[in-house]
């Protein structure tokens, strides 16, 4: 990870990415036996998977030729005849590898699988060797040929799917599965048969991959196997086989009653493992009659069920390379590019207009600005939506000795409650599922510069506790790491919202909002200051003119009357809005008309009655959450009532949620 570091910390400054450091470190990540040589075939560097495999210590492969690992069959890997007659160098696709014989450390043959991963990365040519040590397959494939003959058939079959494996590219993997499936199941006179794999969250089971003899159900559920068939489940974390030849052998009452439930009269399931742990089961289940299991039969399958196993690991293992060699590619990119991330966000700023009016409360709101910018406080700007919160605390910025550096905004109601702590601290790899790279947070990112907290209100409760050890340590923390991380950020936040009430009712908290109101700054609304609507006015239309090509000659003095009678509810944001409209319509050169349609902008008369307006608040507040009752900031905890009460008040009020399509 030391190297991942190095490589952020490089990402202002300009140093240029180490590609064998990553690559050693996606080697050294990688589950399966792995080593990376360069185009002269010697190794720079191999996972302890790779070393256990040759028998070598850490680090004795590094530096050796390929020929003295492998053998002179690496050869065929490295090079062959051209179309045209040259020998070269030529591409193989990852997952397609060749049967070789190599040495172990201790002289003794070592039957391999083979496959090279060619990859280039700055004009430099390396190979990605995996490796799989075919030792027990081959003696399980040689027990199989030794078998009685009464069994020929079907360790005739058994071989040709475990043969249909070795070369299996991934895409094709699922597919192969089924029909390997289908041809057990009807040799073998069974009715299902289905491959199970364990969720990584919990104990779950979930099928992958099954075939059903037709008229008979499939499988679609996820099953909790510990609660379910506790008899099985410990036969499966034993790594042991489970069979039973009719439900009365089962030896638990629960086992017994769900295996009735699924209608397995007999069944035999086959645990694999994959990286030393229980990944998933084969299972195979008759329907219509009860079966003996003979302990060849059942050989032969545990051997199917491994072959299974081998192409899973591999199919993970592949899918592993690709993220990685992705996540390579994606560092140098971002290296090259000087962050894109950063790029985007301040050209949108940029786009922005500047500080537009000279009425007494934006002069003295500007004035505010001027005389916080040149410290390092924080700042909290509190205003209606649609006032301009955003620019202001860029012109802030601008005003600031960290201006050299850009300006990092995050929307806290944008970003789900989920992934918010993660989008402002951090990951690391594997911080929970599906975090498959490390991630760098916002606060990260705003290292010696400015991040702007954009409705700092609707940030969740534990989040906000996190925030405040940034107000007081200047220290975050990425999610999966207990290391901590020293950070120099300004911090900006804003919200429409009234936190002192929050702070009162127990949405926000005190210590917090303390921390975030040292220098407040209120921004006024538009209604406040109508004497700036004309220079607005000006600036959106001249704005817009130039965007849509639409030049006018003037603007209708009615017109610019009409717009300051307004009370603008949407401030700033809706008189933009206004302008752009009558400039879509707007013919060029003409004198522009802005029409403002009362029935448009003026809020709808409310009713004063209690039921009316206990009724309109649920609905809000039930839209704010997509109508989700119950959980975690679902209506019901939002509203301070039980989510049964909150349904009966809803069904006595005929509150109902809206179809979608209307």
């Amino acid at each position: 990870m030391q190297n991942l570091e190095k490589l952020d910390n490089s990402r202002t400054a300009g140093n240029a990415i180490d590609v064998d450091a990553l690559l050693a470190q996606v080697v050294g990540a990688l589950p399966t036996a792995t080593m990376l040589v360069d185009d002269h075939g010697i190794v720079r560097c191999a996972n302890r998977g790779a070393e256990s495999c040759f028998g070598y210590l850490p680090k004795q492969l590094e530096g050796m030729r390929m020929e003295q690992v492998i053998g002179t069959g690496l050869h065929r890997l490295q090079r062959s005849p051209r179309k045209n007659g040259g020998i070269g160098p030529q591409p193989l696709q990852s997952g397609v590898g060749i049967r070789l014989v190599a040495l172990h450390a201790n002289g003794t043959e070592l039957p391999l699988e083979v496959a090279l991963s060619p990859i280039e990365i700055d004009s430099r040519r390396f190979g990605i060797v995996s490796v799989l040590d075919l030792s027990e397959r081959l003696e399980v494939e040689e027990a199989s040929r030794n078998a009685a003959r009464d069994l020929l058939s079907f360790e005739s079959l058994v071989s040709e799917i475990s043969a249909k494996f070795v070369n299996l590219p991934p895409e094709a993997l699922d597919a192969a599965i089924v029909d390997a499936l289908r041809q057990i199941v009807e040799a073998l006179d069974l009715d299902r048969a289905v491959v199970w794999l364990r969720a990584e969250e919990n104990d779950d089971f979930y099928p992958v991959q099954q075939w059903v003899r037709e008229s008979l159900p499939h499988i679609a559920e996820r099953l909790c196997v510990r609660e379910l068939f506790p008899w099985l489940w410990e036969r499966i974390m034993a790594g042991e086989v489970a069979a039973y030849s009719r439900v009365s052998d089962i030896p638990d009452a629960v086992s017994r009653g769900n295996a009735t439930r699924f209608r397995a009269l007999a069944g035999a399931t086959f645990a694999f493992s994959i990286d030393g742990a229980v990944a998933g089961c084969v299972a195979f289940a008759s329907i219509r009659q009860e079966r003996e299991w003979p302990e060849a039969e059942i050989g032969r399958l545990h051997l199917v069920s491994r072959v299974f196993a081998n192409a899973i690991a591999r199919q993970r293992g592949d899918k592993a390379l690709a993220v990685a060699l992705s996540q390579v590619q994606r560092l140098s990119e971002r290296l090259k590019d000087e962050n894109a991330y950063l790029r985007s966000e301040v050209a949108e700023v940029i786009g922005a207009c500047p500080v537009v009016g000279q009425s007494p409360s934006i002069l003295q709101a500007l004035e505010m600005v001027k005389l916080v910018a040149s410290t390092d406080s924080t700042v909290l700007l509190l205003g209606e939506t649609g006032t301009g919160k955003e620019l202001f605390a860029s012109h802030l910025h601008d005003q600031s000795a960290r201006r050299q550096r850009l300006m990092v905004r995050v929307s806290c109601a944008a970003i789900p409650d989920t992934l918010l702590e993660g989008e402002l601290f951090g990951r690391e790899k594997g911080a929970y599922t599906g975090a498959l790279t490390r991630q760098t947070g916002r606060f990260e990112l705003a290292d010696k510069s400015t991040i702007f907290l954009d409705e700092i209100g609707d940030l969740p409760l534990e989040v906000q506790v996190k925030l405040l050890r940034v107000l007081e340590d200047r220290q975050i923390e990425r999610l999966g790491s207990s290391r901590s991380i020293q950070i120099d950020v300004r911090i900006i936040a804003a919200t429409h919202r009234n936190l002192e009430e929050m702070v009162a009712a127990g949405t926000f908290r005190e210590d917090l909002y303390y921390r975030l109101n040292v220098f407040p700054v209120r921004v006024p609304s538009l209604r406040d200051r109508p004497g700036d609507i004309p220079m607005l006015v000006y600036k959106f239309v001249d704005e817009f003119s130039r965007r849509f090509g639409k030049p006018v000659s003037s603007i209708e003095k009615e017109s610019l009357a009409e717009l300051q009678r307004h009370t603008w509810p949407g401030n700033v944001r809706e008189l933009r809005n206004v302008i752009e409209r009558a400039m879509i319509v707007a013919k060029p050169g003409t004198r522009l008309a802005i029409p403002v349609a009362p029935a448009a902008f003026a809020p709808a008369a409310r009713s004063s009655k209690l039921i009316d307006v206990e009724s309109a608040h649920m609905r809000s507040v039930l839209e704010g959450c997509n109508w989700r009752i119950r959980g975690a900031g679902g209506a019901a905890e939002q509203l301070g009532l039980k989510p049964s009460t909150l349904e009966t008040r809803l069904a006595k009020m005929s509150i109902r949620r809206p179809d979608k399509g209307t």
